[in-house]
């Protein structure tokens, strides 16, 4: 079965690279993921993801990890998706409101 994606046929003539670092830490069932967005320039993003241990679960730390990483990066995406709102509006003078 051929799979295709929405960039298929499209030439794409500059490349860019952004890059994401996630640091996390862990203390007494609660674990914090810091995602930081380095864009190359002078734009940067910080977002903060949290998760704590239920007392009442078993303890998997990957399961925290995981929880408090993706809470960070959708924070992450979203405060870049406030950037570029604010950035359309700057640039056309019209209220933005795009969506995710």
């Amino acid at each position: 079965m051929d799979q295709h994606t929405p960039t298929d046929g499209i030439v794409m003539t500059a490349v860019k690279t952004w890059n994401v670092q996630v640091d996390i830490d862990e203390d007494e069932g609660r674990t914090r993921a810091v995602a930081r967005l380095s864009t190359g320039g002078d734009q940067s993003l910080t977002a903060t993801g949290l998760a704590r241990l239920n007392p009442a679960d078993r303890d998997v730390p990957k399961i925290g990890d995981e929880l408090a990483v993706a809470r960070a990066l959708s924070e992450l995406g979203h405060l870049l998706l406030d950037v570029a709102a604010r950035d359309i509006e700057q640039s056309s003078g019209v209220p933005a409101h795009p969506v995710l």
